[in-house]
């Protein structure tokens, strides 16, 4: 299989699958595989690029979100019951009559633990995720792929994307080099000497990538007559109240099916029709467009596949993917296969192609 990067929206709709997936669950079990799933595919398929460096940091952040979860049932607990089983005994702190119904600290029982751990696990799977796409789309190549009617949307929404890989790049550079300068590693002087050079680094980005955008001529657009207007804004209007009664059918269970797919349907096409008539105006060439091509779209179906397969195993089994909080959840080893789908794009896709040049490592270490 020869080496190739995969177009950078298949790795985004994968991701949104995934975290999809995870919305739908509350099964301790599945999210945990769907966290090794997308650090799987990471480990296997990310470049050496700068953007692929900030996956730790997101592993970080999700493990600081399931702590965090807990630690706030903890401190604003619920009033036990018999029934419920106590784990921790603190002491209750009163609190005034104004905030009648907020317990602060008191006894932890088993329910309220659970109940934030499995919270804190599902943020955290979305957040890797997100953090998955962020580490294997290259943010250039999906610009590139943004409609042209999402153009100045898809900019601004690339650059903050990128914000949190850059970060992470800068640090390590700043690292690196004061590493090699013989900088001592302790105290809160270090903290200093990090964060001063990495938010100057920032800066720097930020001002060259607003000249590189202003020289490419961005902002640019044609014009576009009063009735070419008018009828962008109808069928934008159209789309969107179409796609408020498919999605208001879908969650309502007594709504009839045809209403739910018929109204989704319908507003997928005016939304595509509209989209392509406000990106009229818009001049812009792209050279060599990427293209879709098997892997691209096996690493989507894995995707949508695990979102799709957990949506409809709870109404199979609502207990294998939602399970009580009274107990070990039940494990279903269906559920667990439909997941396992999402690791498919770690061996069946190319891996990364090798950036022409120098290696990323040995690029210029000390500028901070």
């Amino acid at each position: 299989m020869l080496a190739r990067d995969l177009h950078p929206g298949a790795w985004w709709l994968w991701a949104i699958g995934l975290a999809a997936a995870a919305t739908f669950t509350l099964n301790p079990v599945a999210l945990l595989l769907i966290w090794a799933i997308a650090a799987l595919v990471v480990m296997a398929r990310r470049s050496e690029a700068p953007w692929a460096l900030s996956f730790r940091l997101y592993v970080y952040l999700a493990v600081f979100v399931v702590v965090l979860r807990v630690v706030f049932r903890i401190i604003f607990g619920t009033a036990a019951t018999e029934a419920d089983l106590i784990v921790l005994h603190l002491p209750e702190i009163p609190l005034p009559e104004a905030a009648r119904g907020i317990q602060l600290l008191g006894d932890v029982t088993l329910v309220a633990l659970l109940s934030g751990l499995y919270d804190g696990l599902r943020l955290g799977a979305i957040i890797l995720c997100v953090g998955a796409a962020n580490a294997l789309a290259n943010p250039k190549r999906l610009l590139k792929s943004v409609p042209p009617a999402l153009y100045e949307v898809g900019t601004a929404v690339v650059v903050a994307l990128t914000i949190f890989p850059q970060l992470a790049e800068s640090v390590q550079r700043v690292n690196r080099a004061r590493k090699l300068r013989g900088s001592p590693g302790r105290g809160v002087g270090v903290l200093r000497r990090v964060v001063v050079p990495v938010l100057e680094d920032a800066l720097e980005r930020s001002m060259t990538l607003a000249m590189g955008m202003d020289a490419r001529g961005y902002g640019r657009s044609g014009r576009a007559t009063a009735r070419e207007r008018v009828v962008t804004g109808l069928l934008m209007l159209l789309a969107l109240f179409a796609l408020c009664i498919g999605i208001y059918a879908y969650l309502d269970a007594t709504a009839p099916r045809v209403l739910a797919v018929g109204g989704l349907g319908v507003g997928v096409v005016l939304a595509a029709a509209g989209l392509w008539s406000a990106g009229r105006r818009v001049e812009r060439t792209r050279y060599r467009p990427d293209r879709w091509r098997g892997a691209e779209l096996l690493t989507v179906a894995s995707g949508l596949a695990v979102a799709v397969g957990v949506d409809r195993a709870y109404a199979l089994d609502p207990y294998a993917v939602v399970p009580g909080l009274d107990g070990w959840p039940e494990v279903s080893p269906w559920v667990l296969a439909i997941i396992l789908v999402g690791a498919l794009p770690a061996f069946l896709t190319p891996p990364p192609a090798v950036p022409r040049g120098a290696d990323h490592h040995e690029r210029e270490v000390v500028d901070a």
